[in-house]
């Protein structure tokens, strides 16, 4: 079922164990943040500023960069670029995107401004909009090592059963559906 995004101008299909994290903490204008209710996984919806100076891959890992810095995971052998590729406009909702760009890297972040770094998996799609000054960025974290000493060990508080994690394959099913239903968000 799809899940509207800021006020219902955009809308997304989120895979099961979804938790809004607005629910519990503010989270800036700009962003959606959804993680899973068992696992460290999360789910990140960002309306960007469009970086006009970057174009095609090189904008995908501009904004990659810029999410390691936030994560504090910018210095030598703390993030790393895999891959990038254009997503073609078929297999995407988001018709308006004047192009949609796949990044796959990986990121050694530490949550809370914690010593304790967790080995993070960052898929990223980066859609484009020029005509309304914005890149639209989703990015799913999603961690492989978790250290001992992070707030993060043993993070799931839920009793019963856990969830299965979520997939690539979820993240994937997030940005094909991703929908422009207003305009007006961008302004």
């Amino acid at each position: 079922m799809a899940r509207p995004l800021f006020g219902g101008a955009l809308s997304a299909t989120f895979p099961p164990s979804v938790q809004d994290i607005s629910e519990l903490r503010e989270i800036p204008d700009n962003q959606e943040v959804f993680a899973h209710r068992d696992t460290d996984q999360s789910i990140i919806v960002e309306l960007l500023e469009y970086q006009s100076q970057v174009e095609n891959e090189d904008a995908a890992k501009y904004h990659f960069e810029d999410v390691a810095g936030s994560n504090k995971a910018s210095e030598p052998g703390t993030c790393e670029v895999r891959s990038v590729q254009a997503i073609p406009k078929a297999e995407l909702s988001l018709q308006q995107c004047a192009s949609a760009w796949l990044l796959t890297g990986g990121q050694l972040v530490s949550k809370f401004n914690e010593e304790a770094k967790n080995t993070v998996n960052i898929h990223m799609c980066l859609f484009r909009l020029p005509q309304f000054s914005t890149d639209v960025l989703v990015t799913f974290n999603d961690p492989v090592i978790i250290n001992p000493l992070s707030s993060s060990k043993g993070a799931s508080g839920v009793a019963g059963p856990a969830a299965e994690p979520w997939t690539v394959q979820d993240f994937q099913c997030v940005m094909t559906s991703l929908q422009l239903l207003d305009p007006g968000v961008f302004g």
